[in-house]
């Protein structure tokens, strides 16, 4: 049976040493602060900026939430961008996805100043990821390779497959993995006969939303298992990979929740932390 990837207890670990990094900057007078623009009422956002607030006031840093209205037009939320970009006060900025349809996300994402940008998403930042002269990375790519680096898990040489092509998972994680030497292909919603690749792969990352899309048949015996995927079934958090069955055969495997999830909210905190020490010639 499969060793558990526990997401939860690295992201504690890790909380307890960038508490005291926060510490020791407050002990210099900088104090950490980032904003989130969330447009909109939707639940699952809210929750998630809610809890991205909990997690910052632990470790000391400040968190502002701009809650703006669903019918906000995109020139005002360009102008509290540009507000914020200019603020000297202000080391990170983020707008919550996902925005209504009236706004032109992409549009936001370009106008954040790339030195305050909190999920690596703006076109500067992207570029970089992919020239290896990254500075901050999106927290749930930079999260996977924190807990794969923490088990002493090598990716030089491996043949990994991550299922889903999104900004902020698939594509960086990809130039993150390729970093390390690994051979990576990524599949997604058109790919055709997605176990030919699966049962292949030395490591497998799915993140689609899709639950229980990975079953014990798909993967090989050893396989590392990577689940991103946040699904509720029957009212129960289930992930992309049939976990019951797939941890047979799997040497490692996270779980949902507890894998991925704790791992994301930590390293949007490491991201602030890391800008906020850039912006006062910290390294």
């Amino acid at each position: 049976m499969g060793k558990i990837l526990d997401g939860k207890a690295l992201a504690n670990l890790l909380g307890e040493n960038l508490k005291e990094k926060v510490k020791n900057l407050k002990a210099e007078g900088i104090t950490p602060h980032f904003c989130v623009i969330n447009i909109g009422d939707d639940t699952a956002s809210k929750i998630y900026v809610r809890s991205k607030k909990r997690k910052a006031e632990k470790l000391g840093i400040i968190q502002d939430i701009y809650q703006i209205p669903a019918d906000t037009k995109q020139q005002e939320v360009l102008d509290l961008i540009d507000k914020l970009n200019t603020d000297p006060e202000i080391n990170g900025l983020m707008v919550q996805m996902p925005t209504p349809e009236q706004i032109n996300a992409d549009e936001l994402l370009a106008r954040i100043d790339p030195n305050k940008d909190v999920d690596s998403l703006t076109p500067a930042n992207v570029g970089r990821l992919w020239l290896k002269d990254h500075f901050v990375e999106p927290a749930t790519a930079e999260g996977i390779m924190a807990l794969l680096k923490h088990y002493e898990i090598p990716l030089n040489g491996k043949n990994v497959v991550i299922i889903g092509r999104s900004n902020i998972v698939g594509k960086p994680l990809a130039a993150l993995m390729l970093e390390k030497n690994a051979t990576i292909t990524i599949a997604h919603s058109k790919t055709q006969n997605l176990a030919s690749l699966t049962k292949r792969a030395d490591v497998i990352v799915s993140a689609t939303g899709e639950p229980c899309l990975i079953k014990a048949d798909m993967v090989k015996d050893g396989v590392i298992v990577v689940d991103v995927g946040i699904n509720r079934v029957n009212g129960k958090l289930v992930g992309d990979v049939d976990f019951d069955a797939v941890k047979e055969k799997a040497s490692y495997i996270t779980p949902v929740p507890g894998g991925v999830g704790p791992l994301t909210v930590q390293f949007l905190m490491e991201a602030v932390v890391n800008l906020a020490r850039r912006q006062n010639g910290r390294k």
